[in-house]
């Protein structure tokens, strides 16, 4: 999936220290998971956050299905603040 398939997920230094975020506001994509992982609804964080929008919560879900699959086929992206470079790092996961 292209990296640009994520236009609603932003990295900006000055913001939430480079974080992935919603549209440049200070709420991160990691924000958004750990409540969905928690067993709050998308309506409830439509509802908690009245500035979020439906396709946000779902572009988060999407974001981190992605790293997934980089991680599971053994690579880092790296990616500058403005998406103009990315690179692709070989990566293997420690042992336990």
């Amino acid at each position: 999936m292209p990296l640009e398939h994520f236009n609603r997920i932003t990295n900006d230094p000055g913001i939430m220290g480079g974080k992935p975020c919603i549209r440049g506001m200070r709420l991160t994509v990691g924000r958004i998971l750990s409540q969905i992982g928690a067993g709050e609804t998308i309506e409830e964080l439509l509802v908690d956050y009245p500035y979020l929008e439906r396709e946000d919560v779902l572009q988060s879900l999407q974001y981190a299905a992605w790293l997934a699959e980089v991680i599971e086929q053994g690579t880092i992206i790296t990616i500058d603040p403005y998406k103009t470079r990315m690179h692709i790092l070989p990566f293997t996961l420690p042992e336990k």
